[in-house]
């Protein structure tokens, strides 16, 4: 399985105004670059964990600005958002990302995948989107730790012997760790390199270790591999992994030597990295908690679960889901097209925790309140 990032997932609840404005401008500016570089359909591509490549290099440099036009998504309004180098960097891996998710997803035949044209036409939208990504490496970026993901997970998951969580995460944490790295021979700070690096890798290990939490259930009920139980580690010792990888990206994060520790990329950077990986942790850990266990079950143990739906049927499913609102506030939702219970990452910002003015939530009432780290954040 590839690790699907997408952990960061901030809301009006969680960032005061102005940290939420600056967060969208990166989300917008990492969508324009993928369709001024790559065309429409790769918007599609937008990752919400990519983006933070760009707003690691505006903490380290200024950054230019640029205004976009009317977008649905903004509810047909104009906005400022971020552009140069760090945005096209950011659409660079987000657009390699999204090509070994599909060809994942291909070769796992999940889903409306299991109808031949369906595979292959996303075969093909997979392929073009990593060939365009070879071709358009941002100057200076050596994209083949991004390009290796895909064979090097699958090698883990085919090896004869027993593997570890350490090698099941090796491919995801040196891609990020690559991306995070550049971030700072962008900015001209060739001395961030090295933190940037050991933080990308802490980042990219927590992202596949909470992904594995999180489909545990779906992969077992499906006979998927999934490096929870592939490795041997259990729940409990995965989650202290994942645990002990945002504790290292948090206590690398200030060896990043920024030109205004207190300027808006800057405190964005750490509420992303530090305050919004740990909210993941937790959701992660509700999840898991309830009722996943140590010890996959027996197949005798398994409930009965509803089998695969066609093409038209879901697609059916999954305009019910959008116009009940299903898609917005349940979870878990049914899959339109696997008919199997599934984590829902569009649910509420909240995942049915409570979403009060706790010292790190720094929300729009109460504004930057954060003692429990000193960041002032």
């Amino acid at each position: 399985m590839l690790a699907v990032l997408g952990i960061v997932r901030p809301c009006r609840h969680h960032l005061p105004p102005a940290l939420h404005r600056r967060w969208a401008a990166h989300l917008c500016g990492t969508c324009l670059a993928l369709r001024d570089g790559h065309g429409q359909l790769a918007r599609t591509a937008t990752n919400v964990d990519a983006l933070l490549v760009s707003v690691l290099t505006a903490a380290q440099t200024t950054t230019p600005d640029r205004h976009a036009g009317p977008c649905p998504a903004r509810g047909m309004r104009t906005a400022t958002v971020v552009s140069g180098d760090g945005a096209r960097l950011a659409a660079h891996a987000a657009l390699l990302l999204a090509a070994g998710h599909l060809a994942d997803h291909v070769d796992d035949r999940q889903g409306v995948l299991r109808h031949r044209s369906a595979a292959a036409l996303t075969r093909r939208v997979a392929d073009r989107w990593s060939a365009r990504a070879r071709a358009t490496a941002p100057a200076g970026f050596d994209p083949s730790a991004l390009l290796a993901v895909p064979a090097r997970q699958h090698a883990v998951e085919h090896a004869s012997g027993p593997v570890t969580l350490d090698e099941v995460t090796a491919p995801t944490a040196d891609a990020v760790a690559a991306a995070f790295a550049h971030t700072a021979v962008l900015a001209g700070r060739p001395d961030n390199a090295a933190p940037l690096a050991r933080a990308g890798a802490a980042f990219g290990r927590l992202a596949h270790l909470l992904d594995a939490l999180d489909d545990l259930d779906d992969d077992r009920r499906t006979g998927r591999w999934n490096p929870v139980d592939a490795t041997g580690a259990g729940v409990r010792a995965t989650t202290a992994a994942a645990r002990a990888q945002a504790a290292t990206l948090a206590a690398t994060l200030p060896a990043v030597e920024l030109p205004d520790p207190h300027g808006l990329d800057a405190r964005l950077a750490h509420r992303l990295l530090v305050h919004e990986t740990a909210r993941a942790l937790d959701r992660t850990c509700v999840r898991t908690e309830q009722p996943s266990t140590d010890h996959p079950p027996q197949p005798g143990d398994r409930p009965p679960v509803r089998g695969p739906r066609g093409l038209v049927g879901g697609c059916v499913a999954a305009a019910g889901l959008c116009c009940t609102g299903q898609l917005c506030c349940a979870d878990p939702i049914t899959g339109p097209w696997s008919g199997q219970p599934r984590s829902n990452p569009c649910a509420s910002c909240c995942d049915g925790t409570e979403c009060g003015c706790d010292c790190c939530d720094g929300c729009s009432e109460c504004g930057s309140c954060c003692d429990c780290c000193s960041c002032g954040n």
